[in-house]
């Protein structure tokens, strides 16, 4: 009978048999995931876990689960280890125009907009869980044109943040395959995407300069410095973790929003959520709120 450490070396992992993990192993593993990120691991993603924990395994020659395990908890090196590990198993499904109805209502807020003190109009948005920033070139676009609608001198950025490093990366060189943006129309592709090689296509220069791109796990948002937003867009992030942390994240987002400032989250992610200086948006597929009060 092989040995655990023989099937991590001798076999691939697609369309063979994978080491099993006891129960007293899984939990362990699901309970560093929520202490470090925050998120929680149900057992229906058990083998997506096992998959990519014998891929990373297999790459740096790591014989068990309770080796790798002890080898992250440790020193520096390990810290090395979780961050390259954490790319790999905190994965967000994205695309761009995902949401029509939550994007027509950032155009609403960016169309009524009050000038400031000198007469321009300034919009401040944050994608809150980016992934590789198909959703941050989207709310880019929408505010781009919902802005050149108005006749005020206007100014626009999109903040972009993630756990993922490597998502962070693909996100700033801003390169997309032509099946990625089928669910764009002909007008967008001519405004801000240009054609490159090997059928990419690339988001235009002027575009990728409103956003910036930076990696923060909203465990610690408490201590990162976000400023104040017109707009916080935060879909399909909450459903990784329980009720009483998703209030407590919602909660800290509303610190980080201006008077009249929107708060975007998935719909279903955190049904009868009552804030005190928060208004619930009447929106169809959407949830979310606006901020009335100091």
């Amino acid at each position: 009978m092989k040995t655990q450490q023989q099937i991590l070396r001798n076999t691939s992992v697609q369309g063979e048999i994978l080491p099993e993990m006891d129960e007293p192993q899984f939990r362990q593993w699901v309970d560093l995931i929520e202490e470090r990120t925050g998120k929680v691991f149900p057992p229906t993603r058990k083998s997506f876990l096992i998959t990519n924990l014998v891929m990373r395994m297999k790459e740096i020659g790591c014989a068990s689960y309770q080796e790798y395990y002890e080898q992250i908890k440790c020193g520096i090196n390990g810290l090395r280890e979780w961050t390259i590990l954490v790319d790999r198993i905190i994965v967000n499904e994205t695309r761009f125009f995902r949401c029509p109805s939550s994007l027509d209502l950032v155009k609403e807020t960016v169309e009524s907009k009050c000038p400031g003190e000198d007469g321009s109009i300034n919009i401040q948005a944050w994608s809150v869980a980016c992934s590789t920033g198909e959703e941050v070139y989207t709310l880019a676009i929408v505010i781009d044109q919902a802005l050149a609608s108005r006749s005020e001198e206007s100014h626009f950025g999109v903040t972009a943040t993630d756990i993922c490093q490597a998502a962070l990366v693909y996100g700033r060189e801003a390169f997309y395959k032509e099946k990625g943006i089928n669910d764009l129309d002909n007008a967008h592709m001519q405004q801000y995407f240009e054609e490159v090689e090997d059928g990419r296509y690339r988001v235009c220069d002027r575009l990728r300069q409103k956003v910036c791109f930076a990696r923060m796990n909203i465990e610690e948002i408490g201590h990162e410095p976000v400023g104040n937003m017109d707009i916080i867009y935060c879909q399909n992030l909450l459903i990784y973790f329980d009720r009483e942390r998703r209030e407590e994240i919602a909660g800290n987002l509303v610190e980080h929003l201006q008077t009249g400032g929107l708060l975007i989250l998935g719909s279903g992610e955190l049904t009868g959520w009552k804030h005190p200086l928060m208004e619930k948006v009447s929106c169809n597929h959407t949830l979310a709120y606006k901020r009335c009060k100091e």
